[in-house]
């Protein structure tokens, strides 16, 4: 099931960035989570099995520059595979298409699952190496919606 965050989900969303730290993650990222989580959230979404949250990711409007950005997907390290962070990525998708303002989506990644989105429909922009952190480097990516 996946539905909106609420404040309730804060302790348990930074249990699993740790979870996926320092897999996916590095140790630095995690006070940009919660200040994410606290002052820069637009819609982020939770996905449960059992009550328990096992993915996680959000979107930020950019309407100005008609765009919205997926960020801070993460899944359950016992639920990767299954397909959890695709059903999560298509329900991000979908819910942009339904603002006519957004023609554009851009997600900011590491080269540790930018294949990942390649295989939802996303194109490479750019790499920049070490962005995140040391071995977490940028690969940007996007999709231009049919309108």
């Amino acid at each position: 099931m996946i539905r909106a965050y609420t404040s309730k989900d804060k302790e348990e969303l930074v249990a699993l960035l740790r979870l996926n730290t320092p897999q996916y993650f590095d140790e630095s990222e995690e006070a940009d989570f919660i200040e994410y989580l606290d002052n820069r959230l637009e819609d982020y979404f939770v996905v449960e099995d059992n009550r328990e949250i096992i993915g996680s990711g959000g979107i930020n409007y950019f309407p100005e520059s008609k765009l919205a950005c997926i960020s801070w997907d993460m899944v359950h390290p016992n639920f990767q595979g299954r397909g959890v962070g695709k059903q999560l990525t298509l329900h991000r998708i979908e819910h942009i298409k339904k603002n006519p303002a957004i023609n554009l989506i851009v997600v900011r990644t590491t080269q540790l699952v930018y294949k990942f989105y390649e295989k939802m429909g996303f194109d490479l922009e750019k790499t920049e190496k070490d962005f995140w952190a040391k071995g977490f480097d940028l690969y940007q990516m996007q999709m231009t919606l049919e309108k």
